[in-house]
């Protein structure tokens, strides 16, 4: 269906023209309408699907029918997303849509600094996307309220709860007017999701334009039976030999491991970045960036990378580890096969993970093909094998070494412990001859050592601390030394005004 025909005002109809977008997706056709009239809406749909349209394009077009301008420090809609990369994205797609509208967005998420947020939200928002844990910071900062929200959408609701965020939703929820329209749409919809909607849900339409957990039909699926150590061995021979490769995004179940494959790749001569959650914001801004236009065609990735991001040209999904979770292969094979483009999905299935298999299947209704191991494959895994892993970029500081901060860098911006030469200052002792001592010859040598017969030189200052006691002249029994040349023993007598300090004359009074 034409987007003309949903009721969208002609601003949204121009930027949508302006993309090149004219026909609706079944779950855009079925969401406009509903929530253009004000209504609460329960969206279930297949990732890939156009979801972020769908309550995007209506939310916009009340909130500029609505006219009003949000005061500082309040927003009119809040959209709640689960991770940083789908937040900014989501922002983006509301600020396309939005172009032609008065309307401000902002997006806010952690790994950036506090004051940027604090920027973000002073002058008040229309739309505000936010993960929750930056939200509630703001909050809690007194810098953000939600009193005047018209409009709360919760996107990928079920992965907030697999992250742990129900805590962070309930406080948010209960800050939030009762008054306001709340949208939820995920690709899945657990029975933990669908309680917390009939709670904060108020009589709303639900709209399901593919069964629960159904995978995308444009992708093809096969699984190949490879043991653990051997995974690497088969995931270089894939990219070498796949010759339809453009952009291949590979799953790992843990941070390290992604980490890991990245330096065997290295080694294999395939370049490639990883993204999880141990990464900087810019490190996982810059990765996804060189993935996105090309300049690397292997992104490794944690399940922070299975929801919502919209990278186009995605050729290949290669799950290196399969989930724990088997709702999480729906949404880490949905990156493929976007916008009516056909992909593929291939997992590695070690012994260890046929039961996860068996789940995966369970859930799909799809019984996945299975694949031969490629030939030579003994061969090849064994000379892979024998590759040394790159180096890790940056190696963990030693204790008691300061890293990263301004007194460890010289003023060419050379760290000290870096330095080739390995020389003192020269204007230390060893180095400039006026701050050689008596004992150092012009090569800042000292003299005993270039002595042959290993004797006692009287250059050496310290030499009469070693002379025998036997040598030194009797002490006066008086104490007084000036008779001898030396300076006389005087009594201490305190500060002015103060009586003595600890000698004091005998029969004083105490």
């Amino acid at each position: 269906m034409s987007f003309h025909n949903l009721g969208l005002s002609k601003p949204l109809l121009d930027a949508l023209a302006a993309k090149d977008y004219s026909q609706a997706t079944p779950i855009q056709t079925q969401a406009i309408p509903t929530v253009l009239t004000g209504r609460d809406l329960l969206g279930i749909a297949q990732t890939g699907t156009g979801k972020t349209a769908a309550f995007m394009l209506p939310s916009l077009d009340r909130l500029a029918a609505a006219g009003n301008i949000p005061r500082p420090g309040q927003i009119r809609m809040l959209v709640l997303a689960p991770t940083r990369e789908l937040a900014s994205q989501i922002a983006a797609s509301a600020e396309t849509y939005g172009r032609f509208m008065r309307l401000s967005v902002g997006v806010i998420f952690g790994g950036v600094p506090n004051s940027k947020s604090l920027r973000t939200v002073s002058r008040g928002l229309d739309v505000l996307v936010a993960t929750p844990g930056r939200l509630l910071d703001l909050i809690d900062q007194r810098a953000l309220s939600l009193r005047d929200l018209e409009i709360l959408v919760l996107d990928e609701a079920d992965q907030m709860l697999d992250l742990g965020f129900i805590h962070a939703l309930k406080r948010i929820v209960a800050l939030v007017p009762a008054k306001r329209q709340t949208l939820f749409f995920s690709a899945t919809m657990p029975k933990a999701i669908k309680g917390l909607a009939d709670k904060y849900l108020t009589n709303p339409a639900e709209v399901a334009v593919t069964p629960v957990a159904k995978t995308a039909d444009r992708v093809a699926q096969q699984v190949v039976m490879v043991n653990q150590p051997e995974k690497t061995a088969l995931l270089t021979l894939l990219i070498q030999s796949e010759t339809d490769l453009e952009r291949t995004l590979v799953f790992s179940r843990t941070k390290h491991g992604a980490d890991k494959i990245v330096r065997l790749l290295a080694a294999a001569g395939i370049a490639s970045n990883a993204i999880h959650g141990n990464k900087s914001q810019a490190q996982r801004e810059r990765a996804i960036g060189e993935f996105r236009s090309g300049a690397v065609q292997v992104l490794i990735a944690t399940d922070i990378a299975a929801r919502g991001i919209d990278i186009p040209g995605v050729s290949h999904v290669i799950n290196y580890d399969l989930p724990e979770v088997p709702e999480q292969y729906v949404h880490r094979i949905g990156r493929t096969a976007r916008a009516g483009a056909e992909g593929q999905a291939i997992a590695f299935c070690s012994p260890e993970e046929r039961g996860l298999l068996r789940d995966i299947e369970r859930l799909t209704r799809l019984k996945i093909d299975v694949a031969p191991l490629p030939e030579s494959f003994v061969q090849a895994a064994a000379a892979l094998k024998r590759l040394k892993p790159a180096p890790k970029e940056a190696e963990r500081p030693q204790r008691g070494q300061r890293h990263g901060i301004k007194a460890d860098r010289r003023a060419d911006g050379q760290r000290r412990e870096h330095r080739n030469d390995r020389q003192r200052h020269p204007h230390r002792a060893d180095g400039h001859p006026g701050h050689r001592s008596a004992a150092q010859d012009g090569n800042g040598q000292r003299r005993d050592d270039a002595r042959n017969d290993r004797t006692r030189s009287s250059y050496r200052p310290e030499a009469y601390r070693e002379a025998d006691a036997g040598t030194r002249m009797p002490r006066p029994a008086n104490g007084d030394l000036r008779s001898e040349g030396g300076q006389p023993k005087r009594k201490f007598h305190g500060r002015r005004g103060r009586p003595g300090g600890a000698q004091r004359r005998a029969g004083s009074p105490a």
